[in-house]
């Protein structure tokens, strides 16, 4: 069985196109569940998961990484598939991903475009992040992918971070064999990049980047993450199928 777990913090609208690109891409042939942790939602969002057919897990953590251990923990399958609210996925990336598997890999991610229009600075920037971070082989937290056993092994994503938890996991999947970053890329939501200047944006990264894992195992500077601003027509959600920028 595959398990995909999505953690979730007031993604009412963004959640039926990313569950529905989960069910079109897992296709009928396989055996699957969708979990959605709802974690501390203000809106509609355990309503919402329901109704597209996924299993909601309630937490009141108000972390990332908290949110997609409580996920695992619940899960049933072999496979585990973490997957953002915000993220659609395609057959591909769970065909690659299994063969990676099957393949002696521990673990892996895929390479990501943005859905959606973006501004031209955005695009300069994200090219350049990506070409690195794919670069050291890590993993990005709107997709990543292992085998049960090798989730418990690696001991999960650690509760003492609020953001960059995908890099400890990556870190602690590559200690356990080979790493897997998939070419077919995911297309996960634009929105910090079409809300946020790029000065807003550097004024709330930067101070995360030169504290260290110090700053970020709190979440009370991190409002970018987990107070940010969101989209309020699902125009957006629904319109994003197609990759705005592609990461090399």
């Amino acid at each position: 069985m595959l398990s995909f777990i999505i953690p979730a913090y007031n993604e009412e609208l963004e959640l039926p196109s990313t569950i529905a690109a989960i069910k079109e891409a897992t296709g009928r042939d396989r055996q699957y569940e969708i979990i959605v942790v709802d974690d501390a939602s203000t809106d509609a969002t355990a309503e919402v998961a329901k109704d597209a057919g996924a299993k909601v897990v309630s937490i009141n953590r108000r972390q990332i990484a908290a949110a997609r251990n409580a996920g695992a923990h619940t899960a049933r399958g072999d496979i585990l598939f973490f997957v953002d609210a915000d993220t659609r996925i395609n057959p591909r990336n769970i065909v690659d991903a299994i063969a990676a598997l099957a393949a002696g890999y521990s673990g892996g991610s895929a390479r990501v475009a943005m859905g959606g229009a973006i501004p031209l600075w955005a695009r300069v920037l994200l090219k350049i992040f990506c070409t690195i971070y794919f670069g050291l082989n890590l993993g990005a937290g709107a997709f990543l992918f292992t085998t049960r056993q090798n989730f418990n092994a690696s001991g999960g994503f650690s509760e003492e971070l609020f953001v960059s938890e995908e890099v400890f996991f990556s870190l602690a999947l590559r200690k356990l064999g080979r790493f897997k970053i998939l070419p077919e890329p995911i297309i996960t939501s634009g929105r910090k990049l079409r809300m946020y200047s790029g000065r807003e944006l550097l004024a709330k990264v930067f101070p995360v980047i030169i504290g260290g894992k110090r700053t970020v195992r709190s979440r009370d500077k991190l409002d970018l993450w987990y107070n940010g601003k969101r989209e309020t027509s699902p125009v957006a959600a629904a319109t994003r199928t197609r990759p705005a920028a592609r990461s090399t």
